[in-house]
């Protein structure tokens, strides 16, 4: 969300000027304030506009493993092809968080800032924490029952989806869990630098080079990656408890790395000022 245009004096002789934005660094102060702003704003929406955008949301994540598995399956394997594939991995970030949909991982970040500074916002953030996510994991069934149960997507392409899921599951709760730690950390730091953005094209290379870095070192995000193994449940390749079994260490995860890493480091830095 951009900051608030600061208006600079116009010379009277020159009557051609315009005013412009001061494009100088916002402090940590500012950044606070806008991300409070931003709180506030989706504190006050409804339950089912919550809902609504937290399902487009969920849905449109699925662009991540979508994006990869499409790429993926054209260059064959490799690590090159790995690794060019990975490129495409910010795609449903960028749609999600510049489209203004909601994401359970932002959710770390905001209303959390504003519950440090005002504690009677701690059910409203409860409440939009539980609708969210409910709505994120929506979202991203309906993404993985698109992809996979309607023949929307040829059968080497859903191969490869659901072999992107098998892949996240693999791994004891106890990395799941740490990689989530990374992964919320990285999605909380990306909202925290957006808030701070005076561009478009600055909030776009800020999502797409940190959440590639999310998809490199294939850090736990229970949305982003929900897509990826709900699709390989319903194409038969894991037993619908295996997603279960990854969601809690993920969820758990990015909460710590969200709220620990970032809004409280962030917050004490404003107040340190």
């Amino acid at each position: 969300m951009p900051l608030p245009k600061i208006k600079l004096p116009v010379a009277s002789d020159d009557p051609s000027a315009s005013v412009q934005r001061d494009l100088d660094r916002p402090t940590a102060s500012e950044i606070y304030q806008q991300v409070s702003k931003n709180a506030r704003r989706e504190l006050s929406r409804t339950n089912l506009a919550l809902a609504v955008s937290g399902i487009v949301g969920g849905l449109t994540m699925g662009l991540t493993g979508l994006s990869v598995s499409l790429v993926r399956t054209q260059l064959g394997g490799g690590s090159i092809a790995e690794f060019i594939s990975l490129c495409f991995y910010p795609m449903g970030f960028m749609a999600v968080i510049l489209g203004r949909s909601q994401l359970f991982t932002e959710n770390t970040l905001y209303p959390v800032a504003l519950m440090l500074t005002e504690r009677r916002h701690f059910l409203s953030t409860v409440r939009l924490w539980a609708v969210v996510f409910a709505a994120n994991v929506i979202g991203a069934f309906l993404f993985a029952m698109l992809a996979v149960r309607t023949g929307a997507l040829q059968p080497e392409y859903v191969s490869t989806l659901s072999a992107l899921g098998m892949q996240a599951v693999g791994f004891p709760a106890s990395h799941i869990f740490w990689s989530g730690v990374v992964g919320g950390w990285i999605i909380a730091m990306v909202a925290w630098l957006v808030s701070g953005s005076h561009s478009i094209t600055g909030s776009v290379m800020l999502i797409w080079s940190l959440t590639f870095v999310v998809g490199l070192g294939h850090f736990a995000h229970c949305i982003a990656t929900s897509g990826e193994i709900l699709a390989a449940v319903l194409h038969g390749q894991l037993a619908a408890s295996r997603y279960f079994l990854w969601l809690g260490p993920a969820v758990l995860g990015n909460i710590t790395g969200g709220v620990l890493l970032v809004t409280l480091l962030e917050y004490g830095q404003v107040n340190l000022e």
